[in-house]
């Protein structure tokens, strides 16, 4: 027999506060009985017997056809039958779960049922933010621990939900959720890995850059920020968990070398800051993080960066506000077909436009002298326009695209799979197919006048689309006929 922590039997809620302290007591129970255990054995000390614990679920069961109000794009099921998800870390989600649970209750008249479910609990997914098992223990000891506990298995945590391929057996619950609570904290421990800040820093609104001048603007003005008293935000945390209080002096120590993809985080309440992301060069990075920023379920991710313009009457410093994607960048072919479109969405692209004429103080037809809306190609060759001619300039043409760069398709493909509402401006910084490469002063030149300009675009847009509901920014667009209920 497996050592497991005190069975906390399933019960039913009709209060979504209930239920949400019902998750917290199993996954505290769990969690500290797989810590316990790992301090043990750590220490040396071991019996032989497997130490297994398990997520909490939340389940509900609905017996009518009848559904919610036809206006709401989530927070319903999609028919009779039961459904079910496992959760993890309520401490980072109470908030979303809470929120979730009210809607349930809400919309169906029914009660949520919670529970231990059958799913162990990776022991690497019980560690705290601190804790690191390659410094404690010998080769021989790592070894031994899969015998002793369970290790992440890959089989519980892929993308099925999500991208509509997944059916349960017969007799087993339809999801709730697009994520079961392995593949949350997959992703969760991924974050840190890559961005090198916690999850809990976090915020609803993303910002995706593929240069580093984005960043150091962000962390200038960040800086600038805590010192005005009157700022909208509490903090701002960089790297390594360094935060700096609005007013208050840094804590927390730099890394000794910044991460593959570092986020900084500018704090409001209720997660409703910004968090901008420096994904580097190319459409792997800009999935592998959309992939994980994902389980976050933000409200909003925008990319922000720079482009090649295609058409001669595009000047340098002109910004694209895309409302197509032309997709050769190939990261999202297995998961999500080419022949399936992407759509814009209208309060983010509303919201974006309107940031570019508050910020440059245009409008109008003089507006349409730095503002394109066209077509943006994604490609994976960094070196496209070294290929042997026609080349892809005439598909380009053909698709009427008006920019290209390697990260946007992505990034919004992957935002329509993971129902994130996305977005993309671009800010052109060279035009190849006319003659204009960049060279070392011409990109000097460009990167001191517009990417303040840009990036204070971006966090304009961010404070319109705060204003929106979120269940007005998160679009039935991005919602399929069979859904599941979670945000």
């Amino acid at each position: 027999m497996p050592s497991l922590p005190l069975y906390i039997a399933p019960a039913r809620f009709d209060d979504a506060e209930a239920a949400l302290a019902q998750v917290q007591a199993i996954y505290r129970s769990s969690v500290d009985h797989l810590r316990d255990s790992l301090q043990r054995f750590v220490a040396g000390s071991d019996d032989g017997q497997h130490v297994r614990a398990c997520y909490p679920f939340v389940r509900v069961r609905t017996d009518t056809v009848a559904r919610a109000d036809s206006r709401l794009s989530y927070g319903f099921v999609a028919g009779p039958g039961t459904y079910e998800t496992t959760l993890t870390r309520p401490d980072l989600f109470a908030g979303y779960y809470l929120e979730q649970f009210r809607l349930l209750l809400k919309n169906h008249g029914v009660p949520i049922e919670v529970g231990t479910s059958t799913q162990p609990i990776p022991v690497h997914f019980s560690l705290a933010e601190n804790d690191y098992l390659e410094g404690s223990i010998g080769p021989e000891r790592r070894l031994l621990m899969r015998d002793l506990f369970d290790l992440p298995d890959l089989a519980s945590m892929d993308d099925g939900i999500a991208n509509g391929t997944h059916e349960p057996p017969a007799g087993e619950p339809r999801p709730l959720a697009l994520f079961t609570a392995a593949r949350v904290d997959y992703s969760l421990h991924r974050l840190r890995h890559y961005c090198g800040s916690a999850p809990e820093h976090f915020q609803n609104f993303v910002l995706f850059t593929n240069y580093q001048f984005y960043i150091d603007e962000f962390v200038k003005l960040g800086h600038a920020l805590m010192s005005d008293a009157q700022a909208p935000y509490d903090a701002f945390v960089e790297p390594g968990n360094v935060v700096t209080p609005r007013g208050g002096a840094s804590s927390g120590t730099p890394p000794p070398r910044l991460p593959q993809m570092p986020a900084y985080h500018l704090v409001r309440p209720g997660a409703s800051g910004i968090t901008m992301v420096n994904i580097g060069v190319g459409p792997a990075n800009a999935k592998t993080i959309t992939d994980h920023v994902a389980v976050l379920r933000p409200h909003c991710w925008l990319m922000l960066g720079h482009c090649a313009g295609l058409s001669d009457s595009q000047q340098l410093g002109d910004y694209v506000l895309a409302h197509a994607y032309m997709r050769e960048d190939h990261v999202l072919d297995e998961e999500l077909p080419l022949s399936v479109p992407i759509p814009v969405l209208a309060e983010v692209q509303l919201a974006l436009e309107q940031a570019v004429a508050d910020v440059t103080q245009l409008a109008g037809y003089e507006l349409k002298r730095i503002l394109r809306t066209g077509t943006v190609a994604s490609t994976d060759n960094r070196n496209w326009e070294l290929l042997p001619e026609p080349g892809p300039a005439r598909r380009f043409s053909q698709s009427r695209a008006v920019a290209l760069d390697m990260e946007s398709a992505a990034i919004a493909a992957n935002g329509f799979r993971f129902r994130v509402p996305y977005g993309t401006l671009l800010c052109v910084s060279d035009k190849p197919l006319h003659g204009e490469i960049k060279l070392p002063g011409m990109a000097n030149t460009f990167y001191r006048e517009r990417v303040d300009q840009h990036l204070r675009i971006g966090m304009r847009a961010v404070e319109l689309l705060r204003r929106e509901r979120p269940g007005a920014l998160h679009s039935r667009k991005l919602r399929s006929f069979v859904e599941v209920a979670f945000q």
